[in-house]
């Protein structure tokens, strides 16, 4: 019994299955997510007769920390995380003026294929649970004393590929009773899912959602992204105006701008029209050079004009701040690094 991926309702359920008092699922819910306890022994406001029976059930969810990277130029912090099976996701903590913000992986590994990105390389493992998705950031409240401000499920794996347990993940991490994090600092990628898309529109939620763009014709996003087979632009910019016209949230495009491939003139004039007709704001990625592949990341001067020429067409856009350059900090470096180790 996955205790920590529960619901307050469906919590009182089972607490109430084990014979106890209804009330007692809130302060279990409270110890778990709210004073991140670790294990059910800490749990003191709990009598004894109940803590062991809930030993009974299962231990609770709680992550390895395998390995902690510190970058020197910004302070930002790369976790290596093992899970009870053996696998391993990353995670990232980042330190803004505007608070704290961690970058986390929904998936070990990634069934997508893009090229330019390090956690596909060897395919998809299996999904993360809801409590495995929250672990990762307890652990890290836990360790730096901090609190976390913002959520970005933009790590290893595709979110919308482990859409149900996204779901659940959102609403815990956002509730009552826990970290209470408000969903408009929740980010969630996605390569571009489209049948997900819509399907999230259609939550209720107020997260942003976060389109990987990085192309602006079919044939371009189709080298880089293998999901473009399937899924054409404009079947995607339908279903970002969908979302819009459900949420009300505007849409972030994440452009990572790869040399020679998708950082000319003629790309920012591509991407204004299809950004033009939307509420959206464009972000801009230097990419992050991986060994096995050979894309390099534009240079600053073709970086900054590129952003000019999305303003003089009158686009929202930012360059995002590079942060952990110098501690594998691009998703999927850490973890394959010390796979690589492990083999050797």
């Amino acid at each position: 019994m996955d205790m920590k991926s529960l619901t307050r309702e469906e919590l009182k359920i089972k607490v109430e299955e084990l014979g106890e008092k209804g009330f007692r699922a809130g302060q279990l819910y409270q110890w778990m997510h709210e004073k991140l306890a670790e294990s059910y022994e800490e749990m003191t406001s709990l009598s004894k007769s109940f803590r062991a029976k809930l030993e009974e059930e299962g231990a609770l969810m709680k992550l390895d920390m395998i390995q902690v990277q510190e970058s020197k130029a910004d302070g930002t912090r790369k976790y290596l995380f093992g899970l009870s099976d053996g696998n391993m996701v990353e995670s990232v903590w980042m330190k803004y003026r505007h608070g704290n913000s961690v970058c986390i992986s929904s998936q070990v590994g990634c069934r997508m294929g893009c090229k330019f990105c390090a956690s596909t390389l060897d395919g998809l493992e299996r999904n993360l649970l809801p409590s495995e998705m929250l672990e990762q950031i307890y652990a890290i409240i836990r360790h730096t004393g901090e609190k976390v401000n913002n959520i970005v499920v933009m790590g290893t794996g595709e979110p919308m590929d482990n859409y149900d347990n996204l779901i659940r993940f959102i609403h815990l991490i956002s509730s009552p009773g826990g970290q209470n994090i408000s969903q408009r600092n929740i980010t969630v990628s996605t390569c571009g899912l489209v049948p997900e898309m819509k399907k999230l529109a259609a939550q209720g939620l107020q997260i942003t959602l976060a389109l990987s763009l990085h192309a602006t014709t079919d044939e371009k996003r189709r080298e880089l992204m293998p999901i473009a087979n399937r899924y054409s632009l404009k079947e995607l910019m339908e279903a970002c105006r969908y979302y819009f016209e459900e949420t009300g949230r505007r849409i972030t495009f994440e452009y990572a701008l790869v040399a020679g491939v998708n950082d000319r003139k003629e790309d920012a004039d591509a991407l204004s029209r299809l950004a033009g007709g939307l509420n959206c704001h464009v972000n801009l990625i230097p990419v992050n050079p991986i060994k096995e592949r050979d894309y390099r990341q534009s240079a600053r001067g073709q970086i900054e004009a590129f952003k000019n020429k999305l303003e003089k067409n009158k686009i929202n856009v930012t360059i995002r701040r590079e942060m952990g350059r110098d501690i594998d900090g691009a998703c999927g470096q850490l973890r394959r690094r010390h796979m690589e180790n492990d083999l050797a």
